[in-house]
C-alpha cells in the first residue's frame, strides 16, 4: 500500500478550516500549513490569529506565515517540507515558484461555478446579481487569477432569501467534501481537467466577475427597484453589510446597517428613500416598485437588532 500524499494547505479564514479539518479525517499527512501573518487591531491593539492558524496549533500542524511568498528562503522551507500537492483555499495569490513546486501540482477551491465568478467575492456577487444557483469548482492553479484548468465543479441550488452568510456556511462544508474528492482523484490519476476556454467558447453571454467589494460599494441605493435592493442587502449580509444613512423627521442622521430585510412589491407616490414607520412595529423604506420592509439592522456604535428593538429607542424620530 503506497503512502498517503503529503499535502502543504494554504488558507486563511473559516471557510478554508472545514476543508482543512476534511482532509485531516481522510488520513491525509499536512506536511505544513500556510497562512497570512496575525492581525492587530482594536483598541487594545491585540493580536488576532487567523482561524487557520487557530486550527493548525490546536492540532500541533507545522505552521508558516511568511510575509513575502517570493522570499527564497521560504521557497526553502517548502522544498524541505517534501509535498506531493498543494491544496488552497481562501488566501492570496501564489507566485509561479510557489504553484509549481509540487510533482502533482496545486489545485484552489473556488466557491463559484467557474469561469464565472472569478475574483474575491463569488459568494457575494452571485446573490447581488439574482442568481438562481451556484457552486463549487476545484482548479489547477496557473500564472492568472482563478483561470487554470478545471477539476471537478458542484452546482448548488440558491434559496430565494438565502444570505451571504448562509450560502457561506453551505458552500464551505459542500467545497471541503469536494477537496477531498479532488485529492483522492489527483492520488489515482491521472486526473482529467479541462481549460476554462474551452466553456467559454461554448456561450455567448459575458462573463460575470467577482471583483472585491470595498466599503463604498455597499452603500444601498433606494432608486432601485425591490428585488434589485432585496438582494443587494441578502448578498451582503452579514459581511461587509449594506448600509444607509437615514435623516429622520427632526433632522438627526443615522448611519445604519442592514442585515435583513422583506420585499413588497405596491404601488405607491412616495419618493425612493422615503421612511414609513409607526415608531413601533414597522419600518420601511420606499423604493421604485414597492418597498422594503427593515428586520434586522444595527445603528452606529450598536449590537445588530430587530427592528422592533431599534424602534423602541429610536422610533419617536421616525414618526
Amino acid at each position: 500500500m503506497k503512502n498517503p500524499l503529503r499535502i502543504v494547505f494554504y488558507g486563511t479564514p473559516d471557510f478554508a478550516v472545514a476543508s482543512l479539518e476534511r482532509l485531516i479525517y481522510a488520513g491525509y499527512v499536512i506536511a505544513g500549513v500556510i497562512t497570512s501573518h496575525d492581525q492587530i487591531s482594536g483598541r487594545g491593539l491585540k493580536v488576532h490569529f487567523s482561524p487557520v492558524k487557530e486550527f493548525a496549533l490546536r492540532n500541533n500542524l507545522p505552521l508558516f506565515q511568511p510575509e513575502n511568498l517570493k522570499d527564497p528562503a521560504f521557497h526553502s522551507q517548502l522544498r524541505s517540507l517534501n509535498p506531493d500537492l498543494q491544496v488552497v483555499v481562501a488566501f492570496r495569490m501564489l507566485p509561479k515558484e510557489v504553484w509549481s513546486l509540487p510533482p502533482f501540482g496545486t489545485f484552489n477551491l473556488h466557491a463559484s461555478l467557474l469561469p464565472n465568478y472569478r475574483g474575491a467575492a463569488p459568494i457575494n456577487w452571485a446573490l447581488i446579481n439574482g442568481e438562481k444557483e451556484t457552486g463549487i469548482t476545484t482548479f489547477f492553479i496557473d500564472e492568472k487569477i482563478d483561470t487554470g484548468n478545471l477539476i471537478f465543479k458542484e452546482t448548488i441550488p440558491l434559496d430565494p432569501e438565502e444570505t451571504a452568510g448562509e450560502l457561506h456556511d453551505r458552500l464551505m462544508e459542500a467545497g471541503a467534501q469536494l477537496v477531498v474528492k479532488t485529492v483522492k482523484a489527483i492520488e489515482s490519476g491521472p486526473v482529467a481537467s479541462l481549460p476554462q476556454v474551452v466553456l467559454q467558447e461554448q456561450v455567448s453571454d459575458p462573463l460575470r466577475l467577482a471583483p472585491k467589494i470595498n466599503k463604498e460599494d455597499c452603500r444601498i441605493n433606494w432608486d432601485n427597484e425591490a428585488s434589485v435592493v432585496f438582494n443587494f442587502i441578502r448578498g451582503l449580509s452579514p459581511y461587509p453589510a449594506a448600509f444607509t444613512e437615514m435623516i429622520a423627521k427632526d433632522g438627526t442622521p443615522f448611519y445604519l446597517k442592514i442585515f435583513k430585510v422583506q420585499q413588497e412589491i405596491a404601488s405607491h407616490s412616495f419618493h425612493p428613500g422615503t421612511i414609513s414607520s409607526d415608531g413601533k412595529t414597522y419600518f420601511k423604506v420606499a423604493v421604485k416598485d414597492g418597498f422594503i420592509s427593515l428586520s434586522e439592522l444595527q445603528p452606529a456604535g450598536r449590537k445588530a437588532m430587530s427592528t422592533l428593538d431599534f424602534l423602541k429607542g429610536y422610533g419617536k424620530h421616525f414618526v
